[in-house]
This record gives C-alpha cells, sequence and structure tokens, in this order.
C-alpha cells in the first residue's frame, strides 16, 4: 500500500482543489474569481498525474526485475539497517504523510472566509492615494457602493460627491474597543493573503453580533479634513440596519 502513497496524494490534493474551485464557489473564500480556471486546470492536472504514476507503480509491481529477489536479500546485509535505518521505503519519506491533513481538511471542512479577526489585525495606515475629484455617482437614492469606494470617496474626494446622498453598504459587523461598531469588507488583489480592510463607523444603530453580515443604509457624516487620520474610518449615519446571508464572493477587488 505505500508504494502507492505518492499517488493517493497527489491524488487527494487535485480532489481538494476541485472540490473547491469546480464543484463548488468555494474558492471565492480564498482568490478572486478570475483565478478559478487555474485552479480547476492545476486540481484535475494533479488528480491525472496520480492516477499515472498509480498506473506506473502497478506495472512495476506485475515486472519485476531479474535480480529483484538478490537486490531486496543484500539490502539489508552488514550492519542489519535496510529501511528501517533510511525512515523511508518504496513511498518514499514517511513525514510526506503529513501533507495529507491540509489536502483532507480543504477536501471536507473548508475554512470559513476572513472575517473581523483578520480586518482588526491590519494596522490603521493608509495608502497615499492623494486627493481629487471622483467620477460622479449614479442618479438616485440609495446609492450602492463598495466599502472600499465608499471609504476612498469620504476621506479624498474634494468634490465631496456623497454629501447629501443616501448610501447603501454591505459587510459583516466589527467593533472597536471604545464601543464604537463598523461595516467592514476585506479587499484583495490577488488572494486572502493579501487582504486589506475598508470600513465606515455606523452611528444611529445598534451593533449586531461580530461578523454578521448586515446592510446599513444611511448617509455620510464628514469628519477630518480631506486626506487627514481624523476623516478615516469614514462616518455613515444609519437610517436601517438589515442582516443579509453572506455573499458568494465575500471580498472585494482592490
Amino acid at each position: 500500500m505505500r508504494r502507492y502513497g505518492p499517488a493517493a496524494l497527489l491524488a487527494l490534493v487535485g480532489a481538494a482543489i476541485l472540490r473547491v474551485s469546480l464543484f463548488s464557489d468555494l474558492y471565492l473564500r480564498y482568490v478572486q474569481a478570475g483565478l478559478r480556471p487555474y485552479l480547476v486546470v492545476s486540481g484535475a492536472a494533479l488528480v491525472l498525474l496520480g492516477v499515472a504514476v498509480a498506473v506506473v507503480t502497478n506495472r512495476g509491481d506485475e515486472e519485476p526485475g531479474d535480480g529483484d529477489d538478490e537486490g531486496r536479500a543484500g539490502h539489508g546485509d552488514g550492519d542489519g539497517e535496510g529501511h528501517a535505518g533510511h525512515g523511508h521505503g518504496p513511498g518514499g519519506p514517511r513525514v510526506a504523510w503529513f501533507l495529507t491533513f491540509p489536502a483532507l481538511a480543504l477536501l471536507l471542512f473548508p475554512p470559513p472566509a476572513l472575517g473581523s479577526y483578520s480586518a482588526e489585525r491590519e494596522a490603521a495606515q493608509r495608502a497615499a492615494r492623494g486627493v481629487g475629484t471622483f467620477p460622479a455617482l449614479p442618479s438616485g437614492n440609495p446609492v450602492d457602493l463598495t466599502l472600499g469606494e465608499f471609504d476612498s470617496r469620504a476621506v479624498y474626494d474634494s468634490g465631496r460627491s456623497l454629501q447629501g446622498r443616501t448610501v447603501r453598504l454591505t459587510g459583516f459587523v466589527t467593533r472597536g474597543g471604545d464601543g464604537t461598531w463598523y461595516v467592514t469588507r476585506l479587499l484583495v488583489s490577488c488572494c486572502a493573503a493579501d487582504a486589506t480592510t475598508a470600513k465606515a463607523e455606523v452611528r444611529g444603530a445598534q451593533a449586531p453580533p461580530v461578523d454578521t453580515w448586515v446592510t446599513v443604509t444611511g448617509t455620510w457624516h464628514p469628519e477630518g479634513g480631506l486626506g487627514a487620520d481624523a476623516a478615516w474610518p469614514p462616518v455613515v449615519d444609519a437610517r436601517s440596519v438589515r442582516q443579509v446571508p453572506q455573499p458568494d464572493s465575500p471580498y472585494e477587488k482592490r
């Protein structure tokens, strides 16, 4: 059985990748939607490679070489160590079997999307984007905005395009140390590993439990000067807070 270990491990990892990318949308917890084809191809390639390794191993077992018996008998001669002294056999190093645990975890228990813990760990440092004007918002109220766009317009828009507009923001709940709470979203460029935080302080409404997904409808409450530290995170005066399911794609594109 150990001879088929590498084949089983390759197939297991490939199946785990296909489980989250081809047969579900769970991959959106970890990477951007545009990377799905690469995940599917990688998973399929690993499964096929595992099958190929199993076939080659099986043929090798069925067609032993002429000197196999002598080779096996003489391998342990001398100091009597043999395979036991090396810590591995035909199936490769035994420590490689530990790779099955993360593959099984991804296959059976996919980790959840990043939440409040990841958002709170990020230092409150904003990139220097510069103050300027932004494109006009669509007509009508409320206007649906991503948390990233709301933050950018609230902190850097010299045209004050949010002034007098009703906005609708969707994200999960995080809390501050002074009793404040925020509607929060994580922004990614490629995958969850490069996530940064966008959030808005919510005033005028009771805070739902942490990590609850909500849609907040309200108006921007200006604070601080353009581009100033006091302007971030921006504030929204809530008119309504509605609990919603977590979206299939929990991250915003940065």
